[in-house]
């Protein structure tokens, strides 16, 4: 694991990696049988200009930038951890943007970002559970960055019939070529623009019950095994 690390921060391997990466995600995608349910709500508040901050789990980030065809531009908070320049130019090969940091290490840098990004027009994906966990647990950091910059939370997942699972904290999900897949948006969720502990703590969980209630929905739809919240 070290050793793949290295190869990966490598300013030689590096690069090469990250586009080898988001060209077998390209791949899976195209000769897939993929599907977007709901795919109406998103684009609705694309239309009518909502901002909205799109929520995955960690372990379901790897086909979500397929789900955005949309003019405006999407920015993807990476943390700052060795393995975010990986994923970053990976995102990068696929017309993603990235901010650096995370909600939880480096908080206002990265608040700072997503705000920047949603006044500009542009749209912000978010992993809740990231950048280590733990698994599909919502931090109050990601509330935060919708109280502080007005927008709801949407929650995306996706699920794939055919594919590998990590032994990572994540479990992370690697879909296989000409698989079965479908990337489900969720009911957008208001954040009030409020200190108080109570409604911060209901707007957590109501995420983080939305996230593993679809989440579920795509794994038993699809015949896959579930990977239960860690």
């Amino acid at each position: 694991m070290a050793s793949g690390r290295r190869i990966m921060s490598s300013p030689f391997w590096g690069p090469i990696l990250s586009w080898l990466a988001a060209r077998y995600i390209r791949l899976v995608w195209l000769t897939g049988r993929w599907r977007v349910e709901n795919e109406e709500i998103a684009r609705n508040l694309v239309e009518k200009r909502t901002p909205f901050i799109a929520c995955f789990w960690h372990g379901r980030m790897l086909m979500i930038p397929n789900a955005w065809s949309y003019a405006p531009r999407m920015q993807i908070l990476i943390s700052q951890h060795r393995d975010g320049a990986f994923i970053s130019r990976a995102l990068g090969y696929l017309g993603i943007g990235t901010i650096a940091g995370s909600t939880t290490r480096g908080g206002t840098v990265a608040l700072r970002g997503i705000i920047r990004a949603l006044k500009s027009g542009e749209y912000v994906g978010i992993t809740p559970d990231g950048p280590r966990g733990p698994r599909e647990k919502v931090s109050s950091g990601t509330i935060a960055a919708a109280r502080l910059s007005g927008a709801v939370l949407l929650p995306v997942t996706y699920g794939a019939k055919r594919r590998k699972v990590l032994d990572s904290w994540d479990r992370f999900v690697i879909p296989f070529p000409f698989t079965r897949g479908i990337i489900e948006v969720g009911q957008p969720l208001p954040v009030l623009d409020s200190s108080d502990e109570s409604l911060i703590e209901a707007a957590r969980k109501e995420l983080e019950d939305a996230l593993v209630a679809i989440t579920t929905s795509v794994d038993r739809k699809l015949g896959a095994s579930e990977t239960d919240a860690g």
